[in-house]
This record gives C-alpha cells, structure tokens and sequence, in this order.
C-alpha cells in the first residue's frame, strides 16, 4: 500500500461533497448515531462504482456520452429531491428534539442513492485505480478489490467523523429555531449547487 494511494484517497474522500452533506444532515438533525448509519448508506454506494472499474464497464460509461448523461441527470433529480425535501423537513434535514428516528433501511438506501446516482466516482474510479495497479500483472485483480476496499474504509471513517462533528453541536442548533431554518435553507442550498455543479460536469 503507497503512502501516495493513502494521501490521494484521504483527500479526495475528505472534500465536501454530497455523501459529505448527507452525513453531516444526519448527524446534525438526528445525533451520532444516525450520522454513522448514513456514513454506512454513503460507503455502501461506492460499490457498484467499484464493481464497475473493476469489470470495465466504466470503459463503457467513460466513452458513451448517452450512458454518462442518463446517470448524471438521474443524480441530479436526486439532489434536487433531497433540497425540496430538506426544506419541507421531511428528508435528511428533519430536525426534531423528541422524533422518532428514521428508519435505518431509510437512511442506508438515501445513502446509498446519492452515492450511485454520482458517475463521477465511477469514472473516478476508472482513472485513479489504474495509477496504482498493473492491469496486466499477475493478482492485479486483487489489488484493485484491495486498494478500493480501502478507499471505502477511508471514506467511512472520514464521514463518521464529518457525521459526528456535526451531532456535536446537535443540542445548540435544535434549541434555536432560526438558526435551524437558517440551517435547513443552508442545506437546501448546498444540494441545489452540488446538482447544479454535476448538471455541468463533462466526461
């Protein structure tokens, strides 16, 4: 394992990104515990990215602007979704002292989506990965397996800790029911930009 690997992977999962924002939603309206269900949602939706590198079928997404666009605005419908639900307070964003916590399945599968519905980590995935193996060389299949596991395990521990920063202040923010509108508007927002960002993204 390359300290180049470790350094490049801590960074990229350490940028704030949607899977980023969802965790941190959950920490900040439902507490640490769900911060790390979302993480576990969020680290899940890497799979089938991971799948895809590895089985070359980001070959075909790479190349086939039909296949990269259909799965890019299909993200950001879902980032949209998850605005208009964050200002209806009825997604991520449902902050309440005394709720009843969403389901795990929910928080999980919401996790998940936002992570699939994103071809950038495919694609990701697709260009980073190579840098580090051989593809020719005998076992580069488990190593690419190898390297994205850790990728996975790194983004995990790195959203649990965006998760449980935010659950931090968790008590201060559900006190104050401005700065919780100020809040839940913030979060809206972020979704909004983050779907407008991907809107625009090329291969």
């Amino acid at each position: 394992m390359s300290i180049e690997f470790l350094v490049t992977s801590l960074i990229v999962v350490a940028i704030p990104g949607t899977g980023v924002l969802y965790t941190m939603a959950a920490g900040l309206s439902r507490g640490a515990r769900a911060s790390v269900v979302a993480a576990v949602g969020c680290t899940l939706g890497i799979v089938p990215h991971m799948v895809a590198a590895i089985t070359g079928l980001a070959a075909l997404l790479h190349t086939s602007a039909t296949a990269f666009q259909v799965l890019k605005y299909l993200g950001v419908a879902y980032l949209l979704f998850m605005a208009w639900s964050t200002l209806r307070d009825t997604g991520a964003f449902t902050a309440e002292a005394e709720a009843a916590p969403r389901s795990i399945a929910k928080v999980i599968g919401s996790g998940i989506l936002i992570n699939i519905l994103n071809p950038k980590l495919t694609i990701f995935f697709f260009a980073f990965l190579p840098q580090f193996v051989s593809i020719g060389a005998p076992g580069a299949l488990p190593r690419m397996v190898e390297l994205s596991a850790v990728f996975m395990a790194l983004t995990f521990v790195v959203f649990v800790g965006y998760g449980k920063l935010a659950a931090v202040v968790r008590s201060h923010v559900l006190s104050r029911p401005r700065v919780m509108a100020w809040m839940r508007r913030t979060f809206a927002g972020a979704f909004v930009a983050l779907s407008a960002r991907l809107a625009i993204a090329q291969q």
